[in-house]
């Protein structure tokens, strides 16, 4: 009787130690803190069983289309060609998704313009990019510009081409589109001035 009593005591603490075990190893992987792990799987992986617990991944043997292409962040000499609005300028696109340019023109036009842009693809991006005209007297904005711009960076990331829309507006209303092409060619630490003219 008492020997009864003592293995029914073992087989329930062992039970309740298995059960103790079981959830520990379902749940301590989702637990991690993620304190030193990437945040990119390392590549090529079939299985990873550090986060979320045993999954199966897909292989990489494949590009997944952005991991190696090149990026539009970085200098550039860009050339505006069209009917009414043309322009030669050197352009800064920043990896937050700002852009700056520094239009050819004379300073009194306001030569200095800002923009913010997106990737829409492996290649291409759409900037929108818009400069004030001014201040009026009371200090509020005068009228301005909307450019936007559609281009395609080059497979080397050395150049990229596109089309633009140039709208300008007086007293808040567009006065009409006017469309055209862009160029443009990286500027490297070894690009000699010489080549910008």
């Amino acid at each position: 009787m008492k020997l009864n009593r003592i293995l029914k005591s073992f087989a329930s603490i062992a039970l309740s130690a298995s059960a103790a075990f079981m959830l520990a190893v379902l749940v301590a992987p989702n637990a991690t803190a993620q304190c030193g792990l990437s945040t990119k799987l390392v590549r090529p992986s079939s299985w990873n069983p550090q986060i979320g617990g045993a999954h199966m991944l897909r292989a990489a043997l494949a590009d997944d289309g952005n991991e190696r292409a090149p990026s539009i962040v970085g200098m550039w000499h860009v050339k505006f060609a069209g009917d009414v609005f043309s322009d030669d300028a050197i352009v800064q696109w920043h990896s937050d998704g700002t852009e700056i340019m520094n239009s050819a023109r004379p300073p009194a036009y306001g030569n200095f313009c800002l923009g913010v842009w997106k990737q829409m693809g492996r290649f291409r991006y759409f900037l929108n990019h818009i400069p004030w005209k001014g201040l009026d007297q009371n200090g509020n904005p005068q009228d301005g510009i909307q450019l936007l711009e559609e281009i395609t960076l080059s497979p080397d990331g050395n150049s990229y081409t596109g089309t633009y829309s140039f709208t300008p507006y007086e007293g808040g209303t567009a006065v009409g589109t006017f469309t055209g092409t862009i160029t443009a060619t990286r500027i490297t630490p070894s690009t000699p001035f010489s080549s910008l003219l």
